[in-house]
This record gives C-alpha cells, sequence and structure tokens, in this order.
C-alpha cells in the first residue's frame, strides 16, 4: 500500500506588492490619443467655469489676474485629483481609459461644487456638471476621432457623430424644455404727444467734473492721492456690526472711519444749482458700482444740475467678508453725511461748490438697495431722530425722490413713508436679482397733503432688467457662475434701457425740481412721449393732490361699501383681497378681485356726492380714474395673445338717470402683462433659487385717466356734475381683474403740461 501523500503542483504567485505597482506603472496603457483628447476637453470645459467663477469672485486684484488664478489653481486641483484616481483604477485592475474616467470624475466634482456652494442648489449643481463633463467630453472626442489609427473615412463618422451628440446636448439644454412665450404687444398709439423738448438730450450748459474724497484710497486713486477735494471720515460704528478684520484689511479702515467719496458734474455758470445725489446698491464689493452712472451725471451737469455719484462700496457685500450687519440703515445715513459734506464744501471760499448749491433744491436717486436708502433718508426722522450729528437736516429740501429697481425691507421694523415728497420708480419686468416690484410697496407709502403740488409715478417697463441701469454691473442680474444660468432673452439692449432712465429721471426732475410742469403729463400717460422711448411695452401709474378718493378698499373688509357710497356686482365674482407680489408676499394694500365668465357682467359703484365732498356745488370733477391689474392668465384662458384682454367698458349715469358708456380702449388699451423667462428652459425656472423665477407674471397696475368730455360727446344730455354711478361693464369672459384707487380728478389740478391730441 502507497501511503506517501501526493501534493499538487502550485505555480509560483507573484507577491502583491509586485502585481500593484505592475498595474501602477501601467495606469494609463488605456488612455490613448482619442481619450486623452477627451480628458482634455473635460480639462476646457472645467476652465469655462473657473473663468466665470473668478468673475463673480474678485478679490481686487483685476479680473484678468483672478481668472489666471482659478485657471491655474483648478487646473492642479483636477490634475492631481485625476492622477490620483487612475492609480487608484489601476489598482483595481479595471480595463479602461483610468486618467480620462479620473479627469471625468473630477471635473464633475468640480462643478458640482462650484454651484453647490453658490446656493443654486445641489439637484440643479448636479444636472449642470453632467452636462459640462458630457459636453466636454463629447468635444474632446470629436477631436480626438480625427486622429485614430482609422481610414480617414471612420475617423470622420466618429468623429462627426461626437460632436452632434455634443451640439444636440446643448440645444436640449437651451432649447428642449421651452418656456412661456412673451405676448405679443399692439403697437401703442401716440394718442397724445408732449410738446416739449427731449429730456434725455444734453442740455445747454457746460460742465466740469471730479472726485472728492478721504485722500486715502488704497484702491483707486481718484479718492486718494487724485482726489480733487478732501472730505472728512465719519463714525458709523454706532449703527454698523458684522465688519471683519478682513474688510477692514481690503479697504484700510473700519466702521468708525467711513470715508465720503464721491464724483462730481458740475455745470458751469454762477448758479446756485439744485443738487442731485446718486447713489448704487449693493453689488460685489470689489467690482466698484458708483462709476456706473456717469450717463446721469452727465445728462443732468447739462441740464444745469449739480450730479454726485455716491461711493458707498464698502457697505457691498463680499465673497470673502461678507456683508456688514445694518447697512440698509448705514446706505442712508451716509447720503445724509454726504449732504453735511457738500454744505461745508459750498461755505469754503476755495471749494468749486462754493455758493452754488440750492439746498432748497435737493433730489436723491438710488439704484437697488440705494432705491430703497433714498426714501429712507428722505424719511431720515424715522430712524435718526435722536442722532445727534444729524440736526441740521431740516436746513436741507429733499423735494424729489427716484428708485430704480428698489429693495424695499423692513428696518428696525420700520418703512419708509413720504408725505408731499416728489416719488418715481421705474422696474423691469426682467429684473432677475430684485425681480419683485417692491417700489410699487413704497410707490402706495407716498402721500400728499390736499394743497401739495408733489406727485408720484411709476413706470413698468417689460424688456428691463436689474443691473443695466448701472454701466459696469454688466447684462446679468445675477453674480457668476449663477449668471450662467440667465438668459439675455428678450431682454432690451442696454443702451434702450438707459435711455428709458434718462427719458424718465431727467422728465422728472425738469417737471418737480424745475417746475417745467409740460413735463408732468408723461408720468399721467407714457405714451406722451413714445417719440423719446425703445420700442417696449410699459404700465405706469400716477397720482397727485389732484385725486379725490372714491374707493381704494383699504377702508374696511367688506365689499359693498367704498369710501364714498356703496358697491353692488352682477354675474360677477367679486371679492376685496390683500395685493400679493411675486412670491405671493402682501403689499401692504388692499384691492378689489373682478372674475367672470358671461359677458353681461358689470360692477358698479353707487356714489354719495356728500360722502365725496361734492354737495351740487360747482363743479369740481373733470374726469376718473383708476388703476387696474389685468389678470387674464390667472382665468383660465393659456392664449396670452392681446386679443384675450378684458374686454371693460365704462358707463357714467348721472341723477336723472342719463348714461352714456365708452370702451376703455378708447382712453387706453388694455394689455396683457408681461410674461418674464429669466433662465434657458422652464425645469431651471423652477428651480433656481428654490423656485424664484417659479411665477412668469405679476399683478401690475395701470392706470387709466378717463375725461368726462369724451362721455359728454357720446350723450351731451350727461351731467357728470351730478353723478350718482359709475359702473366697468365686464365683457367676454372669461375674465380677471384687480381695481385700486377709483378716485375722481379735481379740475381745478389739471396739469398745466401743453398735451396735444392727435
Amino acid at each position: 500500500m502507497n501511503t506517501q501523500l501526493e501534493i499538487p503542483y502550485l505555480p509560483n504567485r507573484e507577491p502583491l506588492r509586485s502585481r500593484l505597482n505592475k498595474r501602477i506603472k501601467g495606469t494609463y496603457r488605456y488612455d490613448s490619443p482619442f481619450w486623452s483628447a477627451g480628458s482634455i476637453g473635460l480639462w476646457l470645459s472645467t476652465c469655462v467655469f473657473f473663468t466665470f467663477t473668478a468673475m463673480g469672485l474678485p478679490t481686487g486684484w483685476g479680473t484678468v489676474l483672478d481668472i489666471i488664478l482659478f485657471i491655474a489653481g483648478g487646473t492642479l486641483a483636477i490634475a492631481a485629483g485625476a492622477h490620483l484616481l487612475a492609480v487608484l483604477l489601476a489598482v483595481t485592475g479595471l480595463p479602461a481609459p483610468r486618467l480620462f474616467l479620473g479627469t471625468l470624475i473630477a471635473a464633475y466634482t468640480a462643478v458640482l461644487l462650484i454651484f453647490g456652494i453658490s446656493d443654486t442648489g445641489w439637484l440643479i449643481a448636479g444636472a449642470i456638471a453632467a452636462f459640462a463633463v458630457l459636453a466636454g467630453a463629447l468635444g474632446g472626442m470629436a477631436a480626438g476621432a480625427l486622429w485614430l489609427p482609422r481610414s480617414w473615412k471612420v475617423r470622420l463618422i466618429l468623429s462627426f457623430t461626437a460632436a452632434i451628440l455634443c451640439a444636440a446636448l446643448i440645444y436640449v439644454l437651451m432649447y428642449g424644455n421651452p418656456l412661456p412665450q412673451q405676448p405679443d404687444y399692439p403697437k401703442a398709439s401716440e394718442a397724445y404727444a408732449l410738446q416739449a423738448s427731449n429730456p434725455a438730450e444734453p442740455g445747454s450748459f457746460s460742465y466740469k467734473s471730479f472726485t472728492y474724497g478721504s485722500g486715502k484710497d488704497d484702491h483707486r486713486k481718484e479718492f486718494g492721492s487724485e482726489a480733487g477735494l478732501l472730505s472728512t471720515s465719519v463714525d458709523a460704528s454706532g449703527y454698523l456690526g458684522g465688519w471683519s478684520a478682513g474688510r477692514t484689511s481690503f479697504w484700510g479702515f473700519g466702521p468708525d472711519q467711513l470715508p465720503l467719496n464721491g464724483r462730481v458734474w458740475m455745470p458751469e455758470g454762477a448758479g446756485p444749482f439744485p443738487l442731485v445725489l446718486l447713489v448704487h446698491g449693493n453689488h460685489l464689493m470689489e467690482d466698484y458700482s458708483d462709476e456706473g452712472y456717469a450717463y446721469l451725471g452727465e445728462l443732468l451737469a447739462s441740464r444745469g444740475y449739480i450730479a454726485v455719484s455716491v461711493d458707498e462700496n464698502f457697505l457691498n457685500y463680499s465673497a470673502w467678508t461678507g456683508i456688514p450687519d445694518n447697512d440698509m440703515k448705514v446706505r442712508a445715513w451716509v447720503l445724509l453725511k454726504h449732504l453735511q459734506q457738500i454744505d461745508a464744501f459750498a461755505i469754503d471760499v476755495k471749494s468749486p461748490f462754493y455758493k452754488k448749491v440750492d439746498f432748497d433744491k435737493i433730489a436723491l436717486v438710488g439704484h437697488s438697495r440705494g432705491g430703497q436708502a433714498v426714501a429712507m433718508a428722505a424719511d431720515a426722522k424715522s430712524w435718526f431722530l435722536t442722532d445727534k450729528t444729524l440736526r441740521d437736516l431740516a436746513k436741507y429740501k429733499i423735494r424729489s425722490v427716484i428708485a430704480l429697481a428698489p429693495t424695499d425691507r423692513s428696518v428696525d421694523g420700520t418703512q419708509a413713508r413720504l408725505l408731499d415728497i416728489n416719488y418715481l420708480v421705474l422696474q423691469g419686468a426682467r429684473d432677475g436679482d430684485v425681480n419683485d416690484f417692491y417700489g410699487d410697496r413704497q410707490y402706495n407709502r407716498v402721500s400728499f397733503s390736499e394743497y401739495s403740488s408733489a406727485i408720484k409715478s411709476s413706470l413698468y417697463i417689460a424688456g428691463a432688467n436689474h443691473s443695466q441701469f448701472n454701466t459696469t454691473w454688466g447684462g446679468r442680474d445675477l453674480s457668476f457662475p449663477q449668471g450662467m444660468l440667465l438668459s439675455r432673452r428678450q431682454i432690451m439692449p442696454a443702451e434702450e434701457q438707459r435711455q428709458v432712465a434718462k427719458v424718465y429721471v431727467s422728465a422728472f426732475l425738469e417737471a418737480t425740481i424745475k417746475d417745467a410742469r409740460a413735463y408732468t403729463a408723461l408720468f399721467r400717460d407714457y405714451r406722451t412721449g413714445l417719440q423719446w422711448l425703445p420700442d417696449s411695452a410699459y404700465f405706469n401709474r400716477y397720482e397727485d393732490a389732484g385725486y379725490g378718493k372714491i374707493a381704494d378698499f383699504d377702508e374696511d373688509t367688506k365689499k359693498n361699501t367704498i369710501n364714498g357710497g356703496t358697491a353692488e356686482g352682477k354675474d360677477v365674482t367679486w371679492t376685496e383681497v390683500d395685493a400679493l407680489d411675486r412670491d405671493q408676499n402682501k403689499k401692504g394694500t388692499r384691492v378689489l378681485s373682478l372674475e367672470w365668465t358671461k359677458p353681461s357682467a358689470a360692477y358698479s359703484l353707487l356714489l354719495n356726492r356728500y360722502d365725496l365732498g361734492l354737495n351740487y356745488t360747482p363743479p369740481k370733477m373733470d374726469g376718473l380714474t383708476f388703476s387696474m391689474a389685468n389678470l387674464n392668465y390667472e382665468s383660465g384662458s393659456k392664449n396670452l395673445n392681446p386679443a384675450d384682454s378684458p374686454e371693460i367698458s365704462i358707463e357714467l349715469e348721472d341723477d336723472r338717470g342719463v348714461t352714456a358708456s365708452l370702451p376703455l380702449e378708447r382712453f387706453q388699451p388694455v394689455l396683457p402683462l408681461p410674461v418674464n423667462t429669466y433662465t434657458w428652459n422652464s425645469w431651471l425656472e423652477k428651480r433656481v433659487e428654490n423656485g424664484k423665477y417659479a411665477h412668469s407674471t405679476e399683478a401690475v397696475f395701470q392706470t387709466y385717466l378717463i375725461n368726462f368730455t369724451s362721455f359728454t360727446e357720446e350723450n351731451n344730455q350727461l351731467d357728470p356734475d351730478r353723478l350718482v354711478r359709475v359702473s366697468f361693464k365686464l365683457g367676454r369672459g372669461p375674465g380677471k381683474v384687480l381695481l385700486d384707487d377709483i378716485g375722481y380728478i379735481k379740475s381745478e389740478r389739471r396739469s398745466s403740461g401743453s398735451v396735444q391730441t392727435r
């Protein structure tokens, strides 16, 4: 019996270390020129995102250097990550182009972090990162296919296929999920022509420009060594908090030494001239904003105003140091300090301001947060009543306030309320930053005493955005990289938007500061200035002390009662509701909602003349006025063409039962509201910044001025001085509108403007 053990033959197994070394040495064996081209495409794709990120995170060292630093740093990070991942994949023995896969993963991670950290949202960040790596890889492969060791036909087919896939990917991102379409607006009829010169044209004054500043500025010589005048610093430490050491390091001063820096455009001549302060809003601190209103400063100086663009960049946001606490309050405070500084200059015989400033005629113009700051400065007592350094404010007569796309936040639980101060607000429908019409709230908080000559007006511009009111802010309303998600479709050219600003700012100052009341007609009806305005849709509101209230729906919550009588409806659903903005937040006023389906619908106001103070005395009414928002987009009709605008007629009845009815279009057409799209497709529209752009339309009011002359021409038996009923006849349903500020126009308050009917 053979008891010897049989041991099977086992070949010698290579040591693990040796096997790992071989695999690591062969890390790049599968990365052919084709795959290497794909890796280069991925790198180039991420370089695009690094470039835009650098533009959104300025260091203050200059854009070119910022871009170089971000691309260099990003490239090193991706290269290190890609090679490390390639080695790890090689260790696993995966038979694949490992450096390409490592580059793909590293590039995806880089883009994901760029957008995820910037508050875009991780879902969107992931989708953008996927798009970036696919487009980059396919683009690189399209080029790499040309170098494959194949016949030229095969190479061409592969390259063409990769290019088509890349193009298809881009097309799907931009057009694959269609957005709502902007309605086609009928050309506005030039029913009236304002007989006055174009307010946007330069005036007859020569002017000089210079700066004043602290004399110590680490970044801008014009406020430092080259400042024309030296100003004093001011201590805001009692108001400001959260001022970081990094901010002090950047600017070279803290909150206790804020500089008073200004860019001045001053007319030549003896003066005194009205003073206009212009102030920017919140933007990237390192991308200076005060230079962006030179187009207004130069225009106003040529028309006889001293214009000063105020520097408040040190209060702005920085990606590196954040934003100080209570910045909104200090923006207004600094404006008031500039008034005091200019006053000091004006009594200095050596100063260009000497005896040149008319402090009885001051206007404040602000953009974005600056638009809120100017209203706060005009209502300074609400915040600075106990500030001993501001006790002399009564000597400065702020007569007019102009806001461009303003914010409207509560500060210390208070909001600005203006009495007998002229107020104008401009807002773009395509504003991707302040995308709610917050200026409408401030408009509602402007009031007039009985014999005031002040006016208030608003203009909503269909094609305007936020940033283009400032020449240095660029064309996108979100800083990069988020700004890459915004589309510029339907946005008017920047020069056209600034043309609107020039027309309205200049005309408003002419009307309210220089008492050139002919321009008031522009604010009553934008159509009087169509010859000066770019082609767009406009919506405007207007009110002055000549407005006599019939119904503003703020008096109570009973829908059947109004200020001057009672109300009734027929075949209409009518409710008093809170006015809401795009985000469904309350605007601080109540309005009337009318919704109907039958052509017999009507809403009527039964007037009590004694409540209105008319009492059959000599005529006090020249016409009726009301504000209306067209909400047909909520009425179930999906077609937003002008043909679907509500069909409304106005019927007047006197106390003898005599009536006259005219279609509202006779006075002004009811336009569909702008349908706003901000991003590249509807998927992004619903998700960017937590659904900030989810609502494509907001309720915007248009003021209608209804003169009685047209009704008496329709029926000469009607006596408007004995009016007892005003009816809104609501035809062709379904329809939905909001009504507010129904009142009468006092004839003795008619605009003195020269207006010609065509």
